[in-house]
């Protein structure tokens, strides 16, 4: 994985050093050598990750991560802060400003590049996150609400640590941040312990029943857990393990002896990564049902029933049976918005929905064209098999009046189907030209009836076939 890397260090030589280790790695290097021209170059290059000495005159590391986070611009790119500074004072300052981790001078290469490229994964995929909120929310034409992602209440917690005397001592500091700590002391308790419930894994790499890296493996390679953040626990000279652990999708790390302050700090930064991860993707998901479906009725709509359709149609194997389109619509709705308003007719818009989706298969597509108008699209069903299931979709609707909520009043409603069944590789709109002017001719010959043209035959009335209303 390569990526663009802004270094930013006021001594000449910090900077050509780590240039070097860099562009021998092939990533991309940026150097600025004092933070306003960290700043500048942050917002007007994006990189992918800042490498952000902390001491520095004029404008020392604290403040430069502290206005990077300000900034909606730049706000997603990590930070690591390299530093001579080891007291833990200095980190936990770090992390308050925002600050993803920390690397101490002389850096450590194996360290170096696993914490990049695992922070430039995590950066490109928050990106993506975003990117798909905000082109789903302006397709809906919808504005999706954003929560706020720093008020956060507690997470639950899998501690997989084999001596219980530190899992207590960890759980005790934890105590404030976590709703539920589930011990696991081997790697199949922590397997089997793992649930929907679980928000971050603090996982030790010294378990005794096997790899704890093999079980971060299986974890990545399993879609439930594959974005579950896992922060790693090692000692001090396990440092070729934890790279490994980066490398294979780990989140964080802790040096023993853990650092109570410390502790908490990274743990609530990865519960509020997560829950901001969960807020994007469930922002996505709304913002794409606004997207594809009619808010009213809960069926698709015609940008995507017209989408499938034509996938549909272009897909179908040469000797596949007949794909039926049905066209229906209520007839004289204008009645109903007229007599009784605009908010009956709306239910009267989404029972129909309602009863047309219990009258089909769970393999046809139903959605609303707009207004009154609704669409059924049947897979390998022949003309004749799509006239039968209209004729019973009409007597269903036509048989039972609809009851509005308010008043309890009772309207009868009655539709009018018209049917086009077509082949592989035709052309959409003249499919939904036949569909069209076979509901049209089901409305001149007196409504609440289905009418079906036979293929490509001129839109006459010989060359209907008519289910009459019983």
């Amino acid at each position: 994985m390569t990526a663009r890397v802004l270094v930013v260090d006021d001594v000449e030589l910090n900077i050509k050093l780590l240039e070097a280790k860099l562009a021998n790695e092939y990533f991309e290097v940026l150097t600025a050598g004092n933070g306003p021209r960290a700043l500048e170059l942050a917002e007007t290059e994006l990189p992918d990750i800042i490498l952000l000495d902390v001491m520095m005159p004029r404008m020392d590391g604290f403040e430069v991560c502290e206005r990077l986070k300000a900034n909606p611009k730049t706000a997603d790119i990590p930070v690591v802060m390299v530093t001579a500074l080891s007291d833990v004072a200095d980190r936990l300052r770090g992390l308050a400003v925002g600050a993803d981790d920390f690397l101490t001078k002389p850096v450590n290469d194996i360290a170096l590049f696993a914490r990049v490229r695992s922070l430039v994964r995590l950066k490109r995929m928050m990106e993506e996150l975003r990117l798909r909120e905000e082109v789903c929310g302006r397709f809906a034409g919808d504005d999706v609400p954003e929560r706020d992602a720093a008020d956060l209440g507690a997470g639950g917690i899998l501690l997989v640590e084999e001596q219980a005397f530190v899992a207590k001592r960890i759980a005790d500091t934890l105590a404030p941040v976590a709703s539920s700590i589930t011990r696991a002391d081997s790697c199949a308790a922590a397997s089997q312990q793992l649930d929907d419930t679980i928000e971050l894994v603090i996982l030790s790499l010294s378990l005794p029943d096997g790899d704890a890296l093999r079980l971060l493996s299986q974890w990545r390679a399993h879609e439930n857990h594959r974005e579950l953040p896992v922060l790693l626990m090692a000692d001090d000279g396990e440092l070729p393990r934890l790279a490994k652990g980066l490398d294979l999708g780990a989140n964080d790390y802790l040096i023993r002896p853990v650092d109570r302050n410390e502790l908490l700090a990274r743990v609530r930064i990865q519960i509020r990564r997560r829950r901001l991860q969960e807020r994007l993707r469930d922002n996505y998901r709304k913002s794409l049902s606004l997207a594809l479906t009619d808010e009213l009725t809960g069926l698709y709509n015609r940008r995507y029933v017209f989408a499938h359709l034509h996938e549909l149609l272009a897909r179908m194997p040469s000797n596949a049976i007949e794909t039926a389109v049905l066209m229906f619509d209520i007839d004289h709705f204008k009645q109903v918005n007229d007599s009784y308003g605009h908010p009956a007719g709306d239910q009267v818009l989404h029972e129909l929905a309602a009863r047309a989706l219990r009258h089909v298969r769970s393999v046809d597509l139903i959605g609303r064209l707009g207004g009154e108008e609704f669409i059924i699209v049947m897979p390998e069903t022949s003309l004749g098999g799509a006239v039968v299931v209209a004729d019973r979709l009409r007597a269903a609707i036509a048989h039972e009046p609809f009851v509005l909520r308010d008043s309890g009043e009772r309207l009868p409603v009655t539709v009018s189907v018209g049917i086009a069944a077509a082949s592989r590789g035709e052309d959409l709109e003249r499919v939904l030209k036949r569909a069209d002017d076979a509901l049209y001719a089901a409305k001149h010959a007196g409504r609440n009836r289905v009418v079906a043209f036979k293929q490509h035959l001129p839109a006459t009335p010989e060359n209907v076939s008519v289910a009459i209303a019983s």
